[in-house]
């Protein structure tokens, strides 16, 4: 994968990178909200032996420096009960309060930090302010005997007083939101990667042109509030959905150009994918250019181009092929249009043996001098043979890819079938493009109103009846 690709991944899955990301920044500020704050407070001390002026030959006061085994052996006691109890006497605490207090002495000096910690800031500052002196006067009677028989007493001086802290040592809210938030990146980052490996279908442009280089000719939005059927071209003809159709009638135009022919056909890999509703609306695109257009309903399997367009479907292509009647008795026109129908009629237990006859052959012969364009709605390309046939009489085979619907492996099983057979893919239209990946929605385009599906005034509707009329 590429550093554009993984680019691309990651901004076709924002979303779950997204969530991710604010899961595990909220849970870690839960967390964090309810973990008790733990203060500590720090007092340092200078610890000397001292001898009254009484019990010295000068009458002075003598301090002396205490040794090292005594200092050791101080801070063992630190957090003894000989030490704990007396410190709650002189805080005027309760005999069970929790008083928890350490102590570190330097390599080089007499000086040892006390360190309280703590849940009440206030009592930790008095707590190690006051365990020095505690301290001193518990070594003197209990610890330090050869200095109480010479008259001597510990003494604690203090350096650094320990002061009330503002900041909780723990938990620490900054470095715990930003260690969560660098989590919920890695993690949605992960997911997103683990998404798209496991991801079976189509979803964008980019998934088809994994699969094949031929080009994408246009994308269809999904439109759920057209109304009066499917047929967009008619219902709403200044949608998103009827512009889409004409871009791609547009681009198919240019694909024309390049194979020399006039007709197409239109498949699918799988059903569901929407080709029949796509090929009927281009038709109508087509015929409204001005051109004089003829839609054949070649799936003699699953037949729906009549009941799509309210047409009468009881006979069709194998009324002709079967020599039971002429062309002129079996297409319909459209309206008052130049786009001209002829249905698959009665569903034959031959549809592929049909289709790849000579009656067939001929009969598609004739209609291409009778028509500027022929588009031909196919079974779809996995479950049968079917659109092979047909695009051997064709100069062209256009293939819908529904998004968000399609698998990954029916479309490149769909398209190494075709090429296996010397039959390409001419261009792919995505359909069912939902709005906030379409190209429509997202460039806009000329004369695209975004109020198109809401309710039409009462103008458009007597317009619409007039038209319809």
């Amino acid at each position: 994968m590429t550093f554009r690709e993984f680019l691309g991944v990651l901004g076709a899955r924002w979303r779950i990178i997204a969530v991710s990301l604010l899961a595990v920044v909220a849970a870690a500020a839960v967390q964090t909200m309810l973990t008790p704050a733990v203060y500590t407070s720090t007092a340092k001390i200078f610890l000397s032996a001292t001898q009254p002026a009484a019990a010295s030959t000068n009458n002075q006061v003598t301090t002396y420096a205490v040794s090292a085994d005594d200092l050791a052996r101080y801070l063992d006691v630190l957090n003894a009960p000989s030490v704990i109890e007396p410190l709650r006497e002189r805080l005027g605490l309760a005999p069970d309060a929790p008083l928890s207090v350490s102590g570190e002495v330097a390599q080089t000096s007499n000086i040892m930090t006390i360190t309280a910690t703590g849940g009440d800031p206030v009592l930790l500052a008095r707590i190690a302010n006051e365990a020095g002196p505690v301290l001193a006067d518990v070594a003197t009677k209990k610890f330090s005997p050869l200095l109480a028989a010479n008259g001597q007493s510990v003494e604690a001086t203090p350096i650094a007083p320990a002061t009330v802290p503002t900041e909780p040592v723990s938990p620490n809210a900054k470095r715990n939101l930003l260690l969560s938030g660098l989590l919920g990146l890695a993690l949605g980052i992960g997911l997103a990667l683990l998404r798209h490996t496991l991801d079976t279908k189509v979803r964008t442009e980019d998934d088809i042109k994994a699969l094949s280089d031929r080009p994408i000719l246009g994308d269809i939005p999904m439109v759920k509030s057209v109304k009066n059927g499917l047929l967009s071209l008619e219902s709403d003809p200044h949608g998103r959905h009827a512009e889409s159709i004409r871009r791609l009638r547009t681009n198919i135009l240019f694909v024309d150009v390049t194979t020399a022919g006039h007709s197409f056909v239109i498949t699918s890999s799988v059903p569901g994918e929407g080709k029949t509703t796509t090929t009927v609306n281009l038709a109508i695109a087509m015929a409204d250019a001005g051109s004089r257009v003829l839609l054949i309903d070649g799936d003699l399997r699953n037949p729906s181009v009549a009941s799509t367009m309210g047409l009468d479907g009881s006979f069709g292509l194998t009324t002709l092929l079967l020599g039971q009647a002429d062309t002129d008795d079996v297409v319909q026109r459209w309206r008052e249009t130049t786009l001209h129908v002829l249905p698959a009629g009665p569903v034959p237990p031959n549809p592929s043996e049909l289709l790849g006859s000579e009656p067939m052959e001929v009969l598609f012969g004739k209609l291409s001098h009778d028509y500027d364009f022929i588009l031909v709605d196919s079974p779809p390309v996995v479950p049968v043979i079917d659109a092979v046939l047909i695009n051997k009489l064709t100069h062209g085979l256009i293939m819908v890819v529904g998004a968000e619907r399609t698998k990954k492996r029916d479309l490149a099983s769909a398209v190494q079938s075709l090429e296996t057979v010397d039959a390409p893919v001419a261009g792919f239209a995505l359909n069912m493009v939902s709005s906030g990946s379409s190209t429509t929605h997202r460039y806009g385009y000329y004369g695209y109103n975004r109020d198109a599906d809401a309710k039409p005034s009462r103008r458009e509707k007597r317009s619409r009846s007039k038209h319809h009329a």
